[in-house]
């Protein structure tokens, strides 16, 4: 009987020892409390350049993640998730309402805004124009017969929509009546693409003189831009109360259905997917973003982090670090 009891006793030390070596080696095991293995990581096309330093500054912490990273018009990352079904653990939208609109309640329970951004025109240095145009006399200089122009799908991608919304607060902003309708008559299909980031090449090609765009895209691959008046180019809040005053119907959840997109400020949105593949490192990830290193990097790439971030959804389920960091 002591015999038996001694070998039970051996086998039990052997296994706590191999458990201690597992926690304390960060070998991949039940001990092991860092994040590890693949994170799946949707994003809207212009956090392509800051993700992807984001990411490579997460798995420098945290050696044992593997992320892999898609980019595309915010409301196409979530239609991946809803309609294509495809796993995923992490979803950040260029426009937090479209996790609002497309992932909560079904899909995602909270949602973090976590940066900002503004809308600006893009061109190239020999684009028509290029020495003329300003942030009062692009109106004009759109409608020429001799200049092309673009922007990205309004049902696929929220800039797509917000170039939309900013033609229709350029209306009332410089008191040009129509100017809203005679912009789209005068954008030829050909000129819009599902994501902001897709017509780049279009206008490197010489095939677009100017693009609708968020600042930091311009600023991120070094193009000159025209920065538009506060009150069109949906970055403060001071003007909200004007930005109201534009609004569009784009595609909604199903098939035949509408959401009306109404005109404020830009914010950015941050979630993990509910029944996500791995959800402790996609909460991981998030905090990272939201905190002071992934706020940091936003801020380089001249989409400037909402400090503190703000939580919205079910913040009871937020796990702790990421609600002290939302300040709820």
């Amino acid at each position: 009987m002591m015999t038996e009891r001694n070998a039970v006793g051996k086998t039990v030390c052997r296994w706590i020892f191999l458990l201690m070596a597992v926690g304390l080696f960060g070998l991949p095991g039940i001990c092991s409390a860092e994040p590890a293995g693949d994170l799946v990581i949707f994003h809207a096309g212009s956090l392509a350049i800051p993700f992807k330093q984001i990411s490579k500054a997460f798995t420098a912490k945290y050696p044992q993640v593997r992320i892999y990273r898609e980019a595309a018009g915010s409301r196409t990352c979530a239609r991946k998730i809803t309609d294509l079904k495809k796993p995923c653990d992490v979803m950040a939208s260029a426009d937090y309402t479209v996790i609002d609109n497309l992932l909560i309640p079904d899909y995602a329970d909270w949602n973090i805004s976590f940066a900002t951004n503004e809308m600006v025109i893009m061109y190239r240095e020999d684009s028509a124009y290029a020495g003329q145009i300003n942030g009062h006399n692009w109106p004009q200089i759109l409608l020429r017969k001799d200049v092309a122009y673009g922007h990205s799908d309004p049902n696929a991608d929220p800039c797509g929509y917000r170039s939309q919304l900013v033609w229709q607060l350029a209306e009332k902003y410089y008191h040009l009546p129509g100017l809203y309708r005679k912009l789209q008559q005068n954008c030829p299909p050909k000129n819009v693409r599902p994501k902001e980031t897709d017509l780049i090449a279009l206008m490197e090609a010489g095939e677009l003189d100017y693009l609708f765009i968020y600042r930091s895209v311009a600023q991120q691959h070094g193009m000159p831009y025209v920065a538009l008046p506060a009150e069109v180019s949906l970055k403060s809040a001071e003007h909200a109360a004007f930005y109201k005053q534009a609004s569009i119907k784009i595609s909604g959840k199903k098939p035949g259905q509408f959401i009306t997109k109404t005109g404020k400020p830009m914010v950015y949105g941050i979630t993990a997917v509910r029944n996500a593949p791995n959800p402790e490192t996609a909460a991981a990830f998030v905090q990272f973003v939201v905190g002071p290193a992934g706020r940091k990097i936003m801020k380089q790439n001249g989409q400037p982090p909402i400090d503190p971030p703000h939580a919205s959804g079910k913040v009871n389920l937020l796990p702790s670090a990421l609600k002290h960091l939302a300040g709820n």
